[in-house]
């Protein structure tokens, strides 16, 4: 995901899930964007996080341990992991269970009782 439009539309009106390193945003495909083109992911990495250098290798890492999980989502879902500032200094399995729990929680379905 490389459009701005794409990244507010995600933020915006997508499903949150949060964990202590990474926050995931899921829209799921409707009448607003194309519902019949790949998923898009995006990834968003502030300078909390770190310098520049802990920034790129922790958007490398997400992108890595995100790679897997893309037959999961939807066609036409945009995704949004937005990195916390704990991110720069997590290791790399609490990274990967995190990205993990958020996506399982998203991805799951809605149960009647909460929205």
């Amino acid at each position: 995901m490389r459009r701005r439009d794409d990244f507010t539309l995600a933020v915006r009106r997508g499903r949150r899930a949060g964990r202590p390193t990474v926050v995931v945003h899921l829209l799921q495909p409707d009448e607003t964007h194309d519902p019949a083109g790949p998923p898009l992911v995006g990834f968003i990495v502030a300078r909390t996080v770190g310098n520049a250098v802990v920034r790129n290798s922790v958007r490398r890492r997400l992108r890595h341990l995100m790679r897997p999980h893309l037959d999961r989502l939807a066609a036409g879902s945009l995704l949004v992991v937005r990195a916390n500032p704990r991110a720069g200094t997590a290791r790399p399995d609490d990274l990967a269970a995190d990205l993990e729990s958020a996506l399982d929680r998203l991805l799951r379905p809605a149960s009647k009782g909460r929205r």
